[in-house]
């Protein structure tokens, strides 16, 4: 593979790199504090020493932590790294019994997480089971050294992703995955401002982050992308995502860059307070996680005509890279999704022009899914090609996204797979037979219809959903058929499910 001849040999050396360069540039900031580069490197060897002498955390153990952003939470990844040992992302949103699936599948040391998160576990989870406070009440002991056998290759997270079984599947990551995302991700930009003739920012980056830490798009920038070029992270507080809060912390702390997926960018475009804030910092307006619309094409090239747009399409599996577009070469085309990044191969399993399935093979591939080496062999290839399960076609050199072999609903950047809502549905004796699709939605891109053949019923469709799934899961519309359309093998024809319902 194309790798970086000068590289980190792994995280941490990456912050601590950060914080002799950057030592007093703040790093993370929070509504309540901040720290800089210098005081996370000083404050991490304490949180690590908490999880080896209290908890037992060595190299290569599980540490599940759970939870909304905090500087608890970031520390406590760092801390996990410092050791080299794994953290384990669960989704903030699971309820309990989903919880109980992820620990099972990843055999944590202990979980670490906020109360509320935590208390959905009414079930005794089998492990030492703490919150963020007790694990910092406890800071003050001697510093745990980093580990010194500490590789590139070493596993350093697990992220939560679904497929075609419906259950989610823990991608194992790596340090070099994460340090070549950020390796790339500069490179990247800094070729693309020298082939367009723009001068190089004389200041690192200012990001407004949203992405969660157990997504790829918050612990990707917080152990990676951050540090690498000595960025800024200020994160909004708690709650649910509020344009006017975004628009407001841009002006305070002179954000250089917007990060997100397409429906939270559309609401601060359309803004009809977007005027009123001071938001001319801004360098880089990038996004994934759904296709552009030639809504917010539009939009980008004309509201804030000196932010540059950029979109990637990657996935956990691959730190996140993948393909890349931006500038006016993405504005004239919001069908396409880029040229592969410097350090990635893409490919199309089909002849020709035809539509095939995309496979991406770069250093920042994952190990595979942990403790399911059937589900790793399915997609991932013994010279690292991993299979997507997108499909599109490569026209004039870039790719373009056709459709998504499993069906999946991308709803406000949240990945949903069908089948999972599906195998809840049929477990009620009272649905004869249930499909899932997507429908559109202006704000969320979309939403979850649920087809059933049921006498119940809606409401009792999304609370029978709503006690095992999170609550993004539970379908918002509810339609009742007397049957689903099979073809003559058996197979459920969704295209003509949703024709049939106007989509």
């Amino acid at each position: 593979m194309t790798v970086f001849a000068r590289r980190h040999p792994h995280l941490p050396a990456v912050l601590l790199a950060a914080a002799e360069q950057h030592s007093d540039r703040p790093y993370l900031v929070f509504p309540d504090r901040q720290l800089t580069y210098k005081e996370a490197v000083d404050r991490i060897p304490a949180v690590a020493a908490v999880l080896r002498d209290v908890y037992g955390v060595g190299r290569g153990d599980r540490v599940a932590v759970v939870g909304p952003n905090s500087l608890e939470y970031a520390l406590t990844l760092w801390a996990v790294a410092w050791l080299g040992a794994i953290s384990v992302g669960l989704n903030g949103w699971w309820t309990g019994a989903e919880m109980r699936h992820g620990l099972a599948v990843a055999q944590p040391r202990v979980l670490v997480g906020e109360p509320r998160q935590l208390d959905r576990l009414t079930e005794d989870p089998g492990l030492p089971t703490v919150t963020f406070g007790e694990v910092f009440s406890q800071l003050g002991r001697a510093a745990a050294p980093l580990d010194p056998e500490l590789g590139e290759d070493d596993p350093v997270a697990i992220l939560f992703t679904s497929g075609t079984t419906g259950r989610p599947k823990g991608a194992t990551i790596t340090h070099r995955g994460l340090v070549n995302f950020a390796q790339d991700s500069q490179f990247r930009g800094a070729a693309d401002a020298l082939l367009a003739g723009r001068e190089t920012p004389s200041s690192p980056p200012v990001s407004l982050l949203v992405g969660p830490f157990f997504h790829i798009s918050g612990i990707g920038p917080l152990l990676a992308g951050g540090p690498f070029n000595g960025m800024t992270m200020v994160f909004p507080p708690r709650g649910r995502w509020d344009p006017l809060v975004h628009l407001s912390l841009t002006a305070r702390y002179g954000v250089t860059q917007w990060s997100g997926v397409p429906t939270q960018l559309l609401r601060l475009l359309r803004h009809p307070a977007l005027a009123s804030y001071d938001v001319s910092t801004l360098r880089t307006i990038g996004f994934g996680g759904a296709p552009m619309s030639s809504e917010l094409a539009a939009l980008l090239g004309s509201v804030i005509p000196g932010a540059r747009p950029a979109m990637g399409f990657g996935m956990s599996e691959t730190c996140g890279q993948g393909t890349n577009i931006a500038g006016e070469l993405l504005v004239d085309n919001p069908q396409s999704i880029g040229y592969a990044t410097p350090t990635s191969e893409v490919r199309v399993l089909s002849e020709g022009d035809e539509v095939g399935e995309i496979a991406i093979r770069c250093p920042s591939g994952f190990l595979g899914y942990w403790g399911d080496p059937a589900a790793t062999a399915a997609v991932l290839d013994a010279d690292g090609w991993y299979r997507t399960g997108d499909y599109g076609r490569i026209l004039g050199g870039m790719l373009q996204l056709e459709s998504r072999l499993r069906d999946m609903i991308i709803r406000g950047g949240e990945n949903i797979y069908p089948i999972e809502i599906e195998n809840r549905l049929s477990e009620h004796p009272a649905i004869l037979d249930a499909a899932v699709i997507g429908v559109p939605h202006d704000d969320l891109g979309q939403e979850v219809l649920a087809v059933v053949v049921s006498s119940l019923s809606a409401r009792e469709v999304r609370e029978w959903v709503g006690l095992t799934l999170a609550p993004y899961k539970v379908p918002a519309h509810v339609r009742f058929v007397d049957a689903l359309p099979y073809s003559a093998t058996g197979k459920l024809l969704k295209r003509e499910l949703e024709r049939s319902l106007g989509g």
